[in-house]
């Protein structure tokens, strides 16, 4: 792709009102989907673990508790690159930092494959965390200057749908490698995932030159808009709501609907397909009206954690319901970026660091809430806690002031 024609990106991504292209070029779509490959090769790898504890604790001769903490260091490590990354980087090629940061993945997850000990292993995934953080912290603005901000949602929505497919892919995949060639295999197969998105990247994403040089003072300027303050509010909410419940949705379905792991593993494929199906549908949305957008994501996924309170007990409803949260919250990861970046047309960089830190803190808050009221009120607990920030998050939408 020429250098006139991502100048003309550039400009299109000032323009949130401007109409969208009528069709994608070719240059278009490959350089979206080299996007949308890197979010699959990153998600991957971060989910990986979920289906390898046992053997890696075993080989590595601590508990599963502590071998639970590689997840903690990706989280812990992403946080605060959310925040510095998009100001260190100043003036880099996006391009050139986008395929440095594939490389960065590649080297971790090769690390945690060869780690001897554990503090190698927390080394690679605390890489890797950055390398995640930072991916995600860019791709608002760079998937705004492929496609035209009028056309934004559309282009996460394929950038997401990797990170639906990894969420599906990856504990199921990591585990069936891990009992066939053992869990470091597992590892290594995720720098290769790493390794094919930066071949992809090299080819197809355009240059990038960057069009601001970032700091912490403009950081804190944003934050004082109040649309950004709205759309950060929005993320803390519904994603604090949604992983207080779903992180335990496996307890309430075995202790309400009485499923058997068969049943469960079943249901969760479901949540993870509509997950999929939400994406594309809240890219749409998110284009053609985001108020409308956010409001029904927060409506589908209140009556959806309010249905399993009420009536969880049954089998039928219980699928139903949850597959239609899994839809609620595919639609999440494509509206709640959407309507920040409404907010700072001006500065997306920025903008995608305080999604990115709204992000993990939501998912922090979520899980450390969720596991008490688990304890205090049992499995119904956690998702009443959804249900009420989810129709909070719609009386926002509700509130949000027009485009």
């Amino acid at each position: 792709m020429t250098d006139t024609t991502t100048s003309e990106l550039e400009e299109a991504a000032l323009d949130f009102d401007a109409a969208p292209p009528a069709a994608w070029s070719m240059t278009t779509w490959l350089a979206v989907i080299s996007m949308a490959a890197t979010s699959f090769a990153l998600v991957s790898a971060e989910f990986l673990p979920a289906g390898l504890l046992t053997p890696l604790a075993r080989d590595l001769g601590v508990s599963e508790g502590t071998a639970g903490q590689v997840v903690t260091a990706t989280a812990s490590v992403g946080a605060v690159t959310a925040l510095l990354s998009n100001v260190l980087i100043g003036r880099l090629n996006r391009k050139t930092v986008l395929v440095s940061l594939s490389a960065l993945a590649i080297a971790s997850n090769v690390l945690a494959a060869f780690a001897t000990e554990f503090w190698l292993l927390l080394l690679g995934r605390a890489g890797l965390g950055i390398a995640l953080s930072a991916f995600w912290a860019l791709s608002v603005a760079v998937v705004a200057r492929l496609v035209g901000a009028s056309a934004t949602g559309r282009g996460m929505a394929i950038v997401t749908l990797g990170v639906s497919l990894a969420t599906i892919a990856a504990p199921s995949m990591g585990a069936l490698i891990s009992d066939w060639l053992g869990w470091r295999s597992a590892m290594a197969a995720t720098a290769g995932l790493a390794a094919l998105a930066m071949l992809l990247q090299a080819l197809f994403l355009p240059t990038l030159r960057a069009t601001t040089s970032n700091s912490l003072g403009g950081v804190w300027q944003l934050v004082r808009r109040r649309r950004v303050q709205l759309g950060m509010l929005a993320i803390l909410m519904l994603m604090t709501g949604h992983f207080a419940g779903s992180v335990y949705v496996r307890p309430f379905l075995e202790q309400v609907t009485h499923l058997s792991t068969g049943l469960i593993a079943l249901t969760l494929l479901g949540f993870g397909i509509a997950a999929v199906v939400g994406n594309v549908a809240g890219g749409r949305m998110a284009d053609a009206n985001i108020r409308v957008a956010l409001g029904v994501t927060a409506a589908l996924m209140a009556i959806s954690a309010l249905a399993l309170v009420l009536w969880g007990a049954q089998v039928v409803i219980a699928f139903g319901f949850a597959t239609l949260w899994g839809f609620a919250f595919g639609m999440a990861p494509v509206v709640l970026p959407t309507n920040l970046s409404r907010g700072a047309p001006d500065a997306l960089e920025t903008a995608g660091s305080l999604m990115v830190v709204s992000f993990q803190v939501a998912i922090t808050i979520g899980a450390v809430i969720g596991g008490y009221v688990v304890d205090t009120l049992g499995p119904t607990g956690p998702l009443s806690l959804t249900v009420l920030l989810a129709l909070s998050t719609l009386l926002l939408a509700v509130l949000q002031p027009r485009d």
